[in-house]
């Protein structure tokens, strides 16, 4: 458990000498790992997703982001059940996960690293920017050419173009994937197409047999799109790199670039912008960690909708 010292000192991390145990009681605020800030419902889930941007659904994967099934257990290292299948917090998660994506309030797919994650319809916008650099679902072709796309996927993506929203089974047939044996390849194709924010689940359905539905991120969210598409990369790079140290409180520039598949350079540019606005301090020591850190001090974590701080500047954030 958090020292009563530590948790006095939560406010203003800037201000005091930072330790690795301080930072976690940080982190279990932001990352709502205490009891009372446990997600409950489903405004709940969407508060939370709204609050940190994006979430892991059942793991953080060794890394220090937000995670939907922490914050429903509210506790820093819940211990995952033998019967999963009876366990409230396992339950409430999987059916939050559905719910809210389904709903169209928050979006959902193998994104970050490759593994589930939701984001806020907030934040999606700068993930659109960063991964589709202005493409469409027509450029799907030019990708594969450029080798950014794999033969597979783009058998895919045909499909879903000529006719979404489509279930798992009639895409298997149509792109001649219907085999037990090609079951492996179909989903590697699938989660290639989810991380370049292609395509994504838009309904999970049961009967006859349960299976997903499948639509083009264009259609089912093409507000997200058309602002993704207007957003510079460099605005892009500066919301999610910000988001991130509003959630970790302390992250590492290395740290940053692997997370979101940006630049070091990139990287560097948004922490000069953060450090000019006096939000962030830069070659922090933390006493259990090895390195420098870079520490957000600038406030409590809130939804930092796109463009907020370019508004406030009246411009683009680099020349």
């Amino acid at each position: 458990m958090p020292s009563a010292a530590a948790n006095r000192r939560t406010a203003h991390p800037s201000r005091f000498p930072l330790t690795r145990a301080i930072l976690e009681a940080l982190r279990d605020r932001t990352f709502h790992r205490l009891p009372h800030l446990r997600v409950r419902t489903e405004r709940d889930a969407l508060r939370f997703v709204r609050q940190v941007g994006y979430s892991f659904t059942f793991s953080t994967f060794g890394l220090s982001a937000p995670c939907l099934w922490v914050a429903v257990s509210g506790r820093r290292h819940p211990r995952w059940p033998k019967h999963t299948h009876h366990d409230p917090g396992v339950l409430l998660t999987w059916e939050l996960k559905d719910i809210l994506p389904a709903k169209r309030l928050v979006y959902y797919g193998k994104l970050l690293k490759g593994r589930p994650t939701l984001v806020s319809l907030e934040l999606l916008p700068a993930f659109v920017a960063l991964i589709r650099e202005g493409r469409r679902s027509g450029d799907s072709l030019a990708d594969y050419r450029d080798g950014r796309l794999g033969r597979t996927a783009l058998r895919i993506m045909d499909a879903l173009i000529e006719t979404s929203p489509t279930d798992t089974p009639a895409l298997r047939r149509r792109t001649g994937l219907q085999a037990s044996d090609r079951t492996r390849e179909f989903e590697r194709a699938m989660t290639e197409l989810q991380r370049k924010l292609w395509v994504v689940k838009t309904e999970e359905i049961y009967e006859p047999s349960f299976c997903y539905r499948w639509d083009l991120l264009e259609n089912w969210l093409p507000e997200q799109i058309m602002m993704g598409e207007r957003l510079p990369r460099a605005d892009a790079v500066l919301q999610v790199v910000t988001q991130h140290l509003r959630n970790a409180i302390a992250s590492q520039e290395r740290i940053m670039t692997r997370l979101f598949d940006v630049s070091l350079p990139e990287v560097e540019r948004a922490l000069d912008v953060l450090a000019a606005e006096g939000l962030i301090t830069r070659g922090v020591p933390i006493r259990g960690l090895p390195g420098l850190w870079v520490l957000w001090s600038g406030g409590s974590v809130a939804p930092r909708k796109p463009g907020e701080e370019l508004e406030k500047r009246g411009k683009s954030a680099y020349p």
